[in-house]
């Protein structure tokens, strides 16, 4: 099957592929970009955020989805292309390099890969999309911590590894209290990391509990916790719940021909985003698993399209020399 041949693929949108979009079409590459479909929302996980408050830019905050779609607006104004699909397969060890969706197969010059991370979530009643969900409930405390709703309140997170010992540590100061709420009767946080949360006079950690039920008005008001050993179950009032068990970056597609980490976050060369196959970059949250913000996601989108700019340039020039010596 022929398929057309584009210099430029990027899939993923959110803000590592709108920039890498923005940066790619302004310097005439004409790119490609596979937005998604159900493998998220079109512009990532910013279209499931309500105020985004640490944008640059925007001193009164912005809606994640109207950030985005500012971000998209930009990048079809300079020639961006767009396919409102998934990628289901690709073939990196091909060249050009063959990116397949559902409906179209298109050949790439180069390739960036700008999918994201899904954040994990327990399957809680009262935490789900519908409920309290970006109204209470959040997998970025980081993110959303500072936000007034959960102000002078109490706060529980999920989890008890290092990220939740840090989300906590972070929360403790815009929250009355944070309850770390942790399955087991030790934390899985480094030993320096876990003593940091026992020795916090604004951190309790509720052992051997689990939450069972969220519950509000408009927002989050209270949580039911549950003791996985005798199975008592108990109210406390809250203000907020952050999940805090990971992220899954959005990878599966590629079907293991980019080296990864053993989380499963794409390799890079160290200060590139240039992955093992040379013409295929990384761009945000797909390969980012320690900053995992909006702003340093589109900075990296910013140089992956300037490396792929450059990558296919020296290519032009090699093509150049090799018709000339011949």
């Amino acid at each position: 099957m022929g398929s057309e041949v584009r210099k430029l693929v990027i899939i993923g949108s959110g803000p590592a592929g709108y920039t890498a979009a923005i940066y790619a079409a302004r310097a005439d590459l004409k790119p490609l970009l596979f937005e998604g479909f159900f493998s998220g929302p079109a512009g990532g996980q910013l279209m499931t955020t309500t105020d985004v408050e640490n944008y640059p830019g925007f001193p009164n905050g912005v809606l994640g989805p109207e950030l985005m779609l500012t971000f998209r607006s930009q990048a079809e104004r300079f020639g961006t292309d767009f396919v409102v699909e998934d990628v289901a397969e690709v073939d990196f060890k091909t060249y050009p390099f063959i990116v397949k969706s559902k409906s179209m197969q298109v050949a790439a010059e180069s390739v960036i890969i700008a999918t994201g991370a899904t954040a994990k979530r327990l399957d809680v009643p009262g935490t789900r999309d519908g409920e309290f969900w970006q109204k209470g409930v959040t997998a970025c405390a980081v993110c959303d911590g500072a936000m007034p709703i959960f102000r002078d309140k109490p706060l529980f997170v999920i989890g008890g590894g290092d990220t939740a010992v840090e989300e906590a540590t972070f929360l403790t100061k815009y929250g009355s209290k944070v309850y770390i709420v942790h399955r087991r009767d030790e934390l899985r946080a480094s030993k320096i990391m876990a003593q940091r949360a026992i020795d916090h006079p604004k951190i309790e950690i509720l052992w051997d509990s689990v939450i069972s039920k969220v519950e509000g008005d408009d927002v989050v008001k209270s949580v039911t916790i549950q003791n996985v050993m005798t199975k008592e179950e108990s109210n406390h009032p809250a203000g907020g719940v952050f999940f805090a068990i990971g992220h899954q970056p959005n990878t599966a597609f590629l079907n293991g021909q980019i080296d990864a980490h053993e989380n499963q976050y794409l390799k890079v060369k160290p200060g590139t985003t240039q992955t093992n196959v040379e013409g295929v970059f990384a761009a945000g949250d797909v390969y980012d698993h320690v900053y995992r913000q909006a702003v340093t996601a589109a900075g990296s989108g910013c140089m992956a399209a300037l490396e792929a700019e450059r990558w296919l340039s020296s290519r032009e020039g090699q093509k150049t020399s090799a018709e000339i010596s011949s």
